[in-house]
């Protein structure tokens, strides 16, 4: 596994050698600081999502993934079936808080547009919820898709702003890759929209769109200072899991117990490979 996984490296690196250096790209951004880690400081931070439908089942996940020692928690809402009840909701978010303790939690409604479930609440119960677990004082960081109407997503980072919590602007694509002009653009519209994170996911039908997916990370980490989230879903996807970090990605996303998105890799072989890589380039 070790020398498969530096061999795969080499050929990356062969890819993308042109004129990018590897810490001078990732250093040159903002780094976001969430508790005590810092996101976009050029090593991958590992999340691990919640997908619990009730409370029960998401103090299970936590048992099991919190042994895994992950960096950070995603608690995706949108399968949460008390999601509609705002008292429910704020005790299920403090029982997540205090099995965490000071880890960072991301929180997630992930609209149906783009790959969510289905949820019984309107786009405006919806940021009264976010507005109101944030007020708590237990969220770190929310994630809101840029596909969502500006004036909302002013909203959301005027809020978030008010509660000292972190942004992630995000573009999701559950069927292809796009083009490298409308990943870039996605990047740009985060930052215009003063995000503190923008995130790209997109489904991978061959190597060929995840070299793209990594071309477009390579630029990214270059012109903009946000610290960049991108990730290609799918069997092929799951090289940027392992790789990301090295080209700019400052999350990915291991499996604890449940996974949310197609690709995703058990935590355990996931720190493996970084870790390999880390020790082959240094």
């Amino acid at each position: 596994m070790i020398r498969g996984t530096i061999s795969l490296f080499r050929k990356l690196k062969v890819v993308f050698r042109g004129d990018y250096e590897m810490s001078g790209a990732i250093e040159s951004r903002k780094a976001v600081k969430v508790r005590g880690i810092e996101l976009g400081d050029g090593n991958a931070q590992i999340c691990i999502p919640l997908v619990g439908t009730n409370k029960t089942e998401i103090i299970k996940e936590l048992e099991v993934s919190l042994q895994k020692k992950p960096d950070l928690v995603e608690w995706r809402a949108d399968f949460f079936e008390d999601l509609h009840d705002t008292k429910k909701m704020i005790e299920a978010l403090s029982t997540i808080r205090s099995y965490v303790n000071d880890l960072p939690i991301l929180f997630t409604i992930r609209s149906t547009k783009e790959g969510g479930n289905p949820i019984p609440l309107s786009e405006e119960k919806k940021l009264e919820l976010i507005v109101n677990l944030c007020a708590t004082g237990n969220l770190d960081i929310v994630d809101y898709e840029l596909v969502n109407k500006k004036e909302d997503i002013h909203f959301v980072r005027e809020q978030t702003n008010k509660y000292n919590v972190r942004l992630i602007l995000s573009y999701h694509n559950f069927e292809r890759t796009p083009e490298a002009t409308v990943l870039m653009d996605k990047c740009i519209a985060a930052k215009e929209n003063s995000a503190d994170l923008v995130k790209l996911a997109v489904m991978s039908q061959s190597l060929d769109d995840v070299m793209l997916l990594m071309q477009v990370t390579q630029e990214a980490a270059k012109s903009t200072t946000l610290p960049l989230v991108t990730i290609s879903m799918g069997k092929y996807g799951a090289i940027t899991r392992m790789f990301g970090f090295v080209f700019g990605s400052t999350i990915t996303f291991g499996v604890g117990q449940n996974s949310s998105a197609p690709g995703q890799i058990p935590v355990d072989d996931l720190r493996q490979v970084i870790n390999i890589i880390k020790r082959a380039t240094n």
